[in-house]
């Protein structure tokens, strides 16, 4: 049978410890001198071990007593944390976090499931924006923290990974080796001045088949090999393939992911989020891969045999 440790026995242990008496943790607590004593008493007995030495002047824990105010204060500690993070108004309210629509998988997912359980009552306000729009709406105030791709970063501002582009077509696809290469191209986006470059360094004829503000638009384009495009390495869709180096197209740049936090901020949560991207992006949070829902066959009926009328 388990039994359970009184928490507030565990509190009266430790002030005995720090403060060396029974008295001045009874003043420490609010409590009577004799309800702290009982408050050990029952710990004693609920265990059967002697906790409290006091056989001399003052008293000491015993060697049980000193091992079982280790876990006290882990037990403690934990508690208390677990209190202020679900009643603290510290811990409540809305973040406004911006990023490209790009650069949400694979780590995003699982930053926010770990940060909904840490700040379970913080609720964060998620916007795809790409780097033009995010830096310029976290220059104005609305957004807490930001993530851009950028070729540098600017001040105030720290790089959490840097990533080169990939080509990337549809899985089996042709449309690499057509030309003029045609392309899906985001009509504001941080990664087309630099394709658009290398083509036209390596003489690689383009067009542009679909230009969209829609990542979506993008992706479905390239899926049903209408056309190629270009992401950051490890950031690829499930139903898209990156296509190797040596099939005719050009290198491409590589870019920085940059985290951009509020100046002055002092959200808890604001702080944490923020050091859950660093750990995400410097791999100590591990992504979940994308899985692809299973096609289930289409179940037709059986022919019926003609009937002859008779």
């Amino acid at each position: 049978m388990r039994r359970n440790l009184d928490l507030a026995a565990l509190r009266a242990l430790a002030a005995i410890a720090d403060f060396g008496g029974v008295t001045k943790a009874a003043q420490l607590l609010n409590l009577t001198q004799s309800a702290v004593s009982m408050q050990i008493k029952r710990l004693e007995e609920s265990l059967g071990l002697t906790l409290l030495d006091r056989s001399g002047r003052g008293v000491t824990l015993t060697n049980a007593g000193d091992q079982l105010l280790s876990y006290a204060r882990r037990i403690l500690a934990l508690n208390d944390e677990a209190v202020e993070r679900l009643t603290d108004s510290e811990y409540e309210g809305e973040i406004r976090f911006a990023l490209p629509h790009d650069i949400i998988y694979p780590h995003i997912p699982q930053v926010l499931r770990h940060f909904n359980t840490l700040f379970p009552r913080m609720n964060v306000q998620l916007q795809t924006l790409n780097t033009i729009r995010a830096k310029e709406a976290f220059g104005r105030g609305e957004c807490d923290l930001i993530l851009t791709t950028e070729m540098q970063c600017d001040a105030g501002g720290e790089t959490l990974a840097h990533l080169p582009l990939v080509w990337i077509g549809a899985p089996g696809g042709q449309a690499f080796r057509q030309r003029p290469l045609r392309l899906a191209q985001g009509r504001v986006c941080a990664f087309r001045a630099g394709i658009i470059a290398a083509l036209d360094r390596d003489g690689v004829p383009w067009e542009t088949a679909v230009e969209s503000d829609s990542d979506r638009t993008l992706e479905a384009a390239v899926s049903c090999d209408m056309a190629v495009h270009a992401l950051l390495a490890g950031t690829e869709p499930p139903h898209v393939e990156r296509i190797p180096a040596g099939c005719g197209l050009p290198d491409l740049s590589s870019f920085l992911i940059n985290l951009y936090v509020r100046p002055g901020n002092t959200i808890p949560g604001v702080t944490a989020l923020a050091e859950l991207l660093r750990k995400a992006w410097g791999g100590e949070i591990k992504p979940q891969p994308l899985a692809q829902p299973a096609l289930q066959p289409v179940q037709r009926p059986a022919p019926q045999p003609d009937v002859a009328a008779g």
